[in-house]
């Protein structure tokens, strides 16, 4: 009997049994290289069929006459059309008038295979596809010239695969209609290319006020690169981006030899030269706030082509009488003080605190000068951070009614003043912030600790840097006017804060809305008793304090603002139902004259617009308890003290012997506003102390007299 070793046995089972699982393997394999090769096959006939199917369509009939109709446009909150997408610029331009170097920049940028495709190009499409596949994203695009043609001619822009292949099939039937030039001139006279300009001559105008045949090499370039981002690309919007652009562009032509080596380099070393009177902008309505709806719209998924062509009606949350009254006031109010210059600048942001609709915007005093936003620019607030160092110290228990020391005082190194050294001993912390004194911002910050104010003031949105020191409590570091008045809303709302939005809803020509604004998210961030004390000192401000040259007639809460030598001004204030701020200052950060002050320019041109804003609320009052505010009259004449050290804001204390003023005082005029700046000190020196009113004393602690009972501070949902 033959005996099989152990591991002979072995070896043969574990033979077998591979044997087995490499049949298995093999069958497996084989099943995925057929449905391969049949995907494959599938592909490959799919594409033949439709390249025929393409090939057979007849050509489109009087294409040579058609004109697109471009009907995209911004409405107003109110109705009102404040921008309206169709060809503010727009001349035609012949093929044999077009410089060739433009000709090469367009197809070297948009479409190098343009005179050898047949109106669509499959390999491009199978390499965009998979490039968009491996990034899980829309990186490429595939569409050929005359895929932006039928586009813009006969569609829309909505990214979907139906639109695709429409925009294939009727690509096809434009190359069956008309030749390869005639393609192109049709499209270099219709395709959008920024700033209001409709077709390459239009552009030409616009960016650099000459005609086509007169742009140069670098010129011509850049407005080729336009097209695949008109906004984004636009020199008004972003001029290094324009170049950068510009170069590319340049590149892609050196590379395909349409220019040499010598031209490139020359070319991406040019300097450009715009035009400085763009005529569209006459047409637009409300161009700052415009450019933020298209911001918005691109975060929602549009870009300014799909916006432009693309035939929709956009909602947006402008007010346009109050729009129109912001325009005014800012031209009035400046040309008043003779800010005339073009440096000399102005920004307005005003919104609903109640639901975050946006109102009126203005980044500048005349768009046609100058794009830039400086509602979102980073300035220094001045006086106008001060209520949120108050709003620290009510968060932790303070009353309004606390004595604090108005005198000289010095924190480590720094030693502010008041403005004209003017001080009145111990008053309460509302007169304190009604006549924004310095030294009680700098006494208060010390009391609450520099890190109460810094957690209130992130907790309501201020995200600009700010440095771990009291001068904060003046203003010193810069914030964005954007965000501090969305910051003063939530005094006006109960100490919920809004996050602001400009588009309401979005249609397609068609009627079906696309998007359509969710309801806003309201976050509770102070205590509703911070936001009823700070509302009650805040209106003082304005019926008897720096603020008054803001007084509207109706209730109305705010505060000063002006910087250190006088380089920015500003006024942010409030109604139960529309925050509004202001900024006046200088682009190249000069110094205003010293009439500019946060009580004159910025608070009179706050007057005039929300005189027209409020209108349809009337005497709306804020829904708040009464909160008594108690005034001491010091015993003593004003202690008057020479400080020599710079203070970080020299806040005016205008009108500060009117102490009960009615919410009916009549609106000051600028002549007046500068006598009573002028007059302030005098009356201050002059006024006669008179009998402290009797009220219970208590020992002071650390030179404020605490409320007999805290109130504990709200907790932030965001820091739940």
């Amino acid at each position: 009997m033959v005996r099989i070793r152990r591991t002979d046995l072995e070896t043969t089972v574990r033979q077998s049994t591979r044997k087995n699982i490499m049949k298995k393997e093999n069958k497996f394999f084989k099943a995925i290289k057929v449905v391969f090769i049949l995907g494959v096959a599938c592909a490959l006939a799919g594409c033949v069929s439709f390249n025929l199917y393409l090939s057979s369509l007849p050509p489109i009939e009087n294409l040579d006459g058609f004109k697109p109709n471009i009907v995209t446009k911004f409405h107003a909150h109110d109705g009102e059309i404040i921008k309206t997408f169709t060809a503010y610029t727009y001349s035609k331009v012949e093929m044999k008038d077009v410089p060739e170097d433009f000709i090469k920049a367009l197809i070297a940028t948009e479409d190098k295979n343009f005179y050898k495709h047949h109106g669509y190009d499959l390999y491009g499409l199978a390499r965009s596809t998979i490039q968009n596949l491996l990034a899980r994203k829309l990186v490429q695009g595939a569409s050929t010239i005359t895929q932006q043609l039928a586009r813009i001619l006969f569609l829309s822009n909505e990214k979907t695969f139906d639109r695709k292949l429409k925009e294939l099939v009727i690509a096809a039937r434009i190359e069956k209609t008309i030749s390869k030039d005639e393609i192109l001139e049709m499209y270099m006279n219709n395709v959008y290319l920024g700033s209001g300009a409709y077709g390459v001559e239009g552009a030409a105008e616009i960016y650099f006020n000459k005609k086509l045949k007169q742009l140069t090499l670098p010129e011509l370039a850049l407005i080729a690169g336009l097209p695949q981002a008109p906004s984004v690309y636009s020199p008004y919007n972003n001029l290094d981006l324009a170049i950068k652009r510009r170069n590319q562009v340049l590149l892609r032509m050196y590379k395909m030899k349409y220019i040499t080596k010598e031209q490139y380099e020359k070319a991406i070393d040019a300097k450009v030269q715009l035009s400085t009177m763009p005529r569209y902008y006459t047409t637009n309505k409300a161009p700052y706030f415009c450019d933020l709806v298209l911001a918005e719209l691109e975060k929602l998924g549009f870009d300014e082509t799909d916006i432009s062509q693309g035939g929709y009606k956009i909602v947006t949350t402008l007010d346009f009488k109050t729009q129109q009254a912001t325009n005014e006031a800012i031209l009035k109010n400046m040309n008043a003080y003779g800010l005339k210059k073009n440096n000399q600048q102005a920004a307005v942001f005003s919104f609903s605190p109640i639901d975050g609709r946006i109102l009126a915007y203005a980044g500048g005093k005349d768009y046609t000068k100058s794009q830039f936003d400086r509602v979102q620019a980073v300035r220094p607030p001045g006086s106008a951070f001060k209520p949120f160092v108050y709003a620290a110290a009510i968060e932790k228990g303070f009353n309004p009614n606390d004595l604090i020391e108005d005198a000289p005082v010095t924190l480590g190194g720094w030693a502010p003043h008041n403005y004209g050294n003017n001080y009145r001993g111990k008053i309460p912390l509302h007169k304190a912030l009604k006549v924004s004194s310095n030294v009680c911002a700098a006494r208060l910050i010390k009391e609450v600790g520099i890190r109460s104010v810094i957690q209130v003031v992130r907790v309501l949105g201020i995200t600009t840097p700010l440095e771990y020191d009291y001068t904060i409590a003046l203003g010193s570091n810069g914030t964005k006017l954007y965000e501090l008045t969305r910051a003063y809303g939530a005094f006006a709302n109960g100490g919920y804060l809004v996050e602001p939005y400009a588009i309401e809803s979005v249609e397609t020509s068609r009627g079906k809305v696309v998007y359509r604004a969710p309801q806003v998210r309201k976050t509770h961030q102070l205590s509703y008793n911070t936001a009823a004390v700070m509302t009650a000192m805040l209106k003082n401000v304005i019926t008897g304090g720096t603020g008054a040259a803001a007084n509207i007639g109706k209730p109305a809460a705010g505060k000063t603002g002006t910087t250190d030598d006088y380089k920015d001004a500003s006024f942010i204030g409030y109604t139960p139902n529309i925050v509004t701020g202001v900024w006046v200052g200088n682009d190249d950060n000069t110094v205003n004259p010293k009439s500019v002050q946060g009580g004159t320019v910025p608070a009179l041109i706050w007057r005039d617009i929300m005189k027209v804003a409020t209108a349809p609320y009337k005497n709306a009052d804020f829904d708040y308890p009464e909160v008594k505010l108690i005034d001491v009259k010091p015993k003593a004449e004003p202690v008057q003290e020479q400080v020599t050290e710079k203070t970080e804001t020299q806040e005016t204390t205008q009108q500060e012997t009117q102490e009960n003023n009615q919410t009916n005082t009549p609106a000051l005029t600028p002549a007046d506003v500068v006598k009573n700046f002028k007059q302030s000190k005098t009356e201050a020196e002059k006024a006669k102390p008179q009998q402290q009113p009797q009220q219970p004393q208590q020992a002071p602690v650390n030179e404020i007299q605490k409320a007999p009972v805290p109130i504990p501070m709200a907790v932030p949902e965001s820091l739940n």
